[in-house]
């Protein structure tokens, strides 16, 4: 039953293009075959019948000119054949133009972080498989669940029938974001953007791994992905900016509670064994020297509150300890704190509340949160009242311009772009000679003040830069680096534009 239930081909897949990836390999194999068949048939058929035991007499020639030409002419006959569907797969598998979502794909030791352009929602998916299940330490063996290694807490979730288009990136080592369902296997390079894109036809749930060694527990990142109808998916987006609000909330309410040291100590194991133990361990004795114990260690019995909180919430450099401030709440880093200084006998008795956590880590200083959403659009709506208004009629010399649009690029799009302008193509593209910069003076100002339709990774800029900034920075694009076209772009220009 188990050779009969074994698939020893490769994954037909779900998505158009897997099933043309699927053909391909199975055009490469029928014609692989048919060469052996036809290869090794004449071997053998010749060696049986021309053998010296029958008498042969071996062929006295040296070489023929037909022979030659042929075994030349009908390889490259049969490689072209192959290469046509080949080559045009694969300018499809590149091809990530008109993407209906673009979703950030983030690789981490050891789990995937993912962002969805324009939706303000962004979650860690994390293996949900219980460690009991897959460590025997203790010589007790827990029953395998059905998905076992291959389930997560949190699925990444598509529209069927939408072009998705991934940005696959990586925040520590090399990661590969591999979905054998989709044809899809992007290596995940921190500092480097790689795209890779998918149109599911079925709703489903389809599952990968990280295909690159990253580390201890490189074989526990598992990736689901649950393609959902276009219906279910806008309520899925409802439930999480709901969600996000709900959380939101507690998260406030939170930073007025004073929980038990019970409390603390029961959300602090739930929190430790599932972001914590795989390094530090079950028992606290870590992994040193790369994971150090915290059991009766300096850093967690006598060592500094402030420090053991910030070292939390914002990682330590060069070392293989990330920040969890974006992944847990206040309440959960504080409560994983006094665990960890409680736990294994190291009973130090200090108790860490979510405001604590709050004012140590730097965030804010205050022990209350006041401020609603609504509050927080009030001030938005006053600060813009008191910023003085624009002169549109002034006009700048070019000097002027490249000098301000240079402070611009650096704070809002030097992240991207990079410092020097060469990008990280093929999401960022050169800003160097491109098309954009060199071409039409308009397009540039439509593509800055209103975002890319194309590419959802060029943000609108006209909600956040002044027109006059916009109008800087521009200029400054259109004659840094070498570009040097002359082009100077008023604040009325821009003005002009955004009236179209």
């Amino acid at each position: 039953m188990a050779w009969a239930e074994k698939k020893l081909n490769l994954t037909e897949g779900v998505t158009d293009i897997s099933k043309e990836v699927y053909d391909l390999h199975m055009l490469a194999l029928y014609i692989c075959t048919v060469i052996g068949v036809i290869v090794f048939g004449l071997m053998i058929w010749s060696m049986i019948f021309h053998r010296k035991s029958k008498g042969f007499k071996p062929a006295t020639f040296h070489e023929s000119t037909k022979v030659e030409v042929l075994w030349t002419v009908i390889p490259i006959i049969i490689l072209i054949a192959m290469a046509v569907p080949a080559t045009k797969t694969l300018i499809s598998m590149e091809n990530n133009d008109d993407s209906d979502l673009t979703i950030q794909v983030t690789g981490s030791q050891w789990k995937w972080h993912y962002k969805y352009f324009d939706q303000d929602i962004e979650f860690y998916s994390i293996l949900s498989t219980p460690r009991a299940q897959y460590e025997n330490q203790s010589g007790e063996v827990e029953a395998k669940g059905e998905h076992y290694l291959l389930e997560v807490d949190k699925h990444l979730v598509i529209p069927i029938n939408k072009k998705v288009r991934f940005l696959v990136t990586s925040d520590d080592v090399i990661h590969a974001w591999w979905v054998p369902d989709f044809a899809v296997k992007q290596d995940a390079n921190p500092g480097f953007i790689n795209e890779a894109w998918a149109i599911v036809n079925e709703p489903g749930i389809y599952r990968g791994q990280c295909a690159e060694l990253c580390g201890k527990d490189h074989g526990f990142m598992p990736i689901v992905v649950e393609a959902k109808s276009e219906e279910d998916f806008a309520v899925w987006l409802e439930e999480q900016h709901q969600l996000k609000a709900d959380a939101k909330a507690a998260e406030a309410a939170s930073l007025n509670a004073s929980l038990s040291k019970d409390e603390l100590m029961q959300i602090g194991e739930q929190t430790y064994i599932a972001h914590c133990a795989a390094c530090h361990q079950p028992t606290g004795m870590g992994l040193p020297p790369a994971f150090p114990a915290l059991k009766g260690s300096e850093f967690t019995t006598s060592g500094s509150i402030e420090d053991h909180i910030d070292i939390v919430v914002h990682g330590r450099s060069g070392t293989g300890m990330q920040g969890y401030g974006k992944l847990l709440s206040l309440k959960e880093i504080a409560a994983v704190v006094t665990y960890e200084r409680n736990a294994w006998g190291n009973d130090t008795g200090d108790l860490i509340q979510a405001a604590d956590v709050k004012a140590l880590s730097g965030s804010d200083n205050s022990a209350k949160v006041t401020d609603t959403v609504e509050e927080v659009a009030n001030d938005l709506e006053a600060l813009a009242a008191d910023k003085p208004s624009e002169d549109l009629t002034k006009e700048y010399t070019l000097n002027e311009l490249v000098a301000m649009g240079e402070r611009v690029y650096n704070t809002s799009c030097a992240a991207c772009h990079q410092p020097t302008g060469a990008g990280l193509p093929p999401a960022f593209p050169s800003l160097i000679g491109s098309p954009i910069i060199m071409g039409d003076v308009s397009a540039h100002i439509d593509m800055v003040y209103n975002g890319s339709k194309k590419n959802p990774a060029m943000a609108a800029f006209k909600g956040s830069l002044s027109k006059t900034d916009i109008a800087a920075v521009i200029t400054f694009e259109r004659n840094a680096w070498g570009n040097n076209t002359g082009d100077v772009v008023q604040p009325a220009d821009i003005d002009a534009a955004s009236a179209k």
